[in-house]
């Protein structure tokens, strides 16, 4: 490849459509993305389900094809498969016989193996915790964090991990196709703040770990005006024909999936919302249809949620606070029973920070 390789991979969490904007963000800015995703895992969504609301969209790749299409276009967006880390899969079946999913050297183990099969130049690490993460516990994320910089680094792979805030939902937008189109909103620098705000962190990190930036000030400039000038989307179009999907879908996001059944969550009382807890949210949309509680179960593509409820925000009753995206009457009641548990009412418990930590091979520094 004539260009450096990063990639990005995200420990999971609730609203979390980072990669559906950073991997053709990066690739319009010259660098060369292969991106291997993953599935819904637990109360968390996966990339490729996000990307298969796109009608025609494949994530089976074949190593051949990964290879041709990220010389051709620079990014390519695709799911594990018995050609690329083979033993994994086979470890984890183990795991999660002998009850050793939570293993952390494990955890990192399966990751980085995956990460260097894809030959990379560098490795940007997102590390959630709080509530909704699989790591609540900051104190473990950030041995997580550090034993997948050190798996990373030994390979010869740059590796830095951001540790970020999964305490509420990322974003606005829960559920396959309406992170999908947040994330369009993203590519061209619109959408949630704290979204456009971790996206523009991690694409500022891979680009130093790629050596096309040599300062954060020149990678954030470069970051801007890749958005602004319309790269990034036009490269996410590229994206979505290259894999056979509809790249209308770009233009005119109605033709993603539309829920049957919308409905309005109205605050239940005037004051300050004090939490919202993104893992009740997560499971709801499970239980919607929009995730898998079993291997092979079908997806549906529209359910999930739009939250604009955030915590320190002053209500009045009846005030709409976010709006359920069904398929039948019965998803409605799912999703409000969700809110009514994810949203708290009270003093605000003070949030953690977006970025809570950031380690490099030189360690932990705090930010």
């Amino acid at each position: 490849f004539a260009m450096p390789r990063v990639d990005k991979h995200s420990t999971g969490g609730v609203g979390d459509k980072v990669s559906l904007v950073l991997a053709p963000l990066l690739a319009s800015c010259g660098v060369a993305v292969p991106m291997m995703s993953g599935r819904g895992l637990g109360h968390t969504g996966g990339t490729m389900d996000k990307l298969e609301s796109i009608a025609g969209f494949r994530t089976d790749l074949t190593l051949d094809e990964v290879q041709t299409q990220v010389r051709q276009i620079g990014v390519a967006m695709f799911g594990q498969s018995g050609a690329i880390a083979p033993a994994d899969g086979r470890l984890y079946a183990l795991r999660d016989v002998t009850g050793t999913v939570p293993s952390v050297p494990l955890i990192a183990a399966s990751i980085i193996s995956k990460k260097r099969a894809e030959g990379l130049d560098g490795l940007v690490l997102d590390v959630k915790t709080g509530r909704g993460a699989f790591m609540p516990d900051p104190a473990s994320a950030r041995t997580l964090a550090r034993a997948m910089v050190r798996l990373g680094e030994a390979g010869g792979c740059r590796t830095t991990a951001l540790i970020t805030a999964m305490d509420r939902p990322l974003g606005r937008a829960i559920g396959n196709a309406l992170e999908l189109e947040e994330a369009l909103q993203a590519l061209i620098g619109e959408g949630p703040a704290d979204l456009r705000e971790l996206t523009g962190r991690l694409a500022v990190e891979m680009l130093l770990l790629a050596k096309v930036c040599e300062s954060q000030e020149e990678a954030q400039l470069e970051v801007a005006r890749a958005m602004a000038s319309g790269r990034a989307l036009d490269k996410f179009r590229q994206l979505v024909e290259a894999q056979g999907g509809n790249p209308a879908v770009v233009d005119d996001p109605g033709s993603l999936p539309q829920a049957t059944e919308v409905e309005l969550f109205d605050a239940s009382e005037d004051g300050v919302i004090g939490t919202v807890d993104p893992r009740p949210l997560g499971q709801a949309v499970v239980e919607m249809g929009g995730g898998r509680r079993q291997l092979g179960d079908a997806i549906d593509h529209s359910v999930g949620f739009v939250v604009t409820a955030r915590p320190g925000m002053e209500v009045s009753a009846g005030q709409p606070v976010a709006s359920v995206f069904a398929r039948d009457a019965a998803g409605i009641e799912l999703g409000m029973q969700a809110l009514r548990a994810a949203i708290r009412y009270g003093p605000a418990e003070p949030p953690l920070p977006l970025i809570v930590g950031r380690v490099t091979s030189a360690d932990l520094v705090d930010r």
